[in-house]
Parts: C-alpha cells; sequence; structure tokens
C-alpha cells in the first residue's frame, strides 16, 4: 500500500506561483511513475503532469505546458509540481497519483492505482 500526502495548495492571484509538494510513504519501492491531475467542480479530473523514475521521462497538458513543471526527490520519497503563471481557470483541486507500473498513456485516471487527499489551489482575477 502506498500513501500520498499533498500540500502546498492556496490562494494566489493571477500571474502568480505556486508550488505543490506530494510525499508518498508506504511502499514507495513499488511505485513507477506519478502525475498530477486536477478538478474543478462539476467537471472531470483531468491530467496536469506525469513523470517516470525510471529516466525521469516527463507529461504535460497542452494547457500547463511552459508554465508548470513536475519534479521529483527519490531520496526524500517528494513529487513537486510548480506552477508559475498561474490562472484563473487553474482553479481546481489538485490531486497526486501514483500507479504500480507505468500503463500508457499516462493521462488516464484508471491507470493509476493510488491517490491523495486533494489541495485546493484558487486563483483569483
Amino acid at each position: 500500500q502506498v500513501q500520498l500526502v499533498e500540500s502546498g495548495g492556496g490562494l494566489v492571484q493571477a500571474g502568480g506561483s505556486l508550488r505543490l509538494s506530494c510525499l508518498a510513504s508506504g511502499r514507495t519501492y513499488s511505485i513507477s511513475s506519478m502525475a498530477w491531475f486536477r478538478q474543478a467542480p462539476g467537471k472531470e479530473r483531468e491530467f496536469v503532469a506525469g513523470i517516470r523514475w525510471s529516466g525521469m521521462v516527463t507529461s504535460y497538458s497542452d494547457s500547463v505546458k511552459g508554465r508548470f513543471a513536475i519534479s521529483r526527490d527519490d531520496a526524500r520519497n517528494m513529487v513537486y509540481l510548480q506552477m508559475n503563471s498561474l490562472k484563473p481557470e487553474d482553479t481546481a483541486v489538485y490531486y497526486c497519483a501514483a500507479d504500480r507500473e507505468t500503463r500508457w498513456p499516462l493521462t488516464v485516471v484508471k491507470n493509476y492505482d493510488y491517490w491523495g487527499q486533494g489541495t485546493q489551489v484558487t486563483v483569483s482575477s
């Protein structure tokens, strides 16, 4: 079993920055890839960014390319999402996710086995 805990969400003005953190615990050796998803009220959960441990291959949603960056620190079992140039449409609950083995594509919700509780990000105009 793997537990994921997100932190770093909050309220920020448009154009500002936030860095989200995800701490993994438990059987972290079983993790193959990790990702960030987000979900706004009344909308489906959508892929934001993903990273594989092997080769540190990353993937981004078109809506966040050039603004967000996913990174990891395997020594600390941490994954980060640096969010710059935030827009009101980025407002959502952000979730950290992990899978036992990398299943393509990384953008599919059902391909992940573990989820955090979510952290709220609100971007004001």
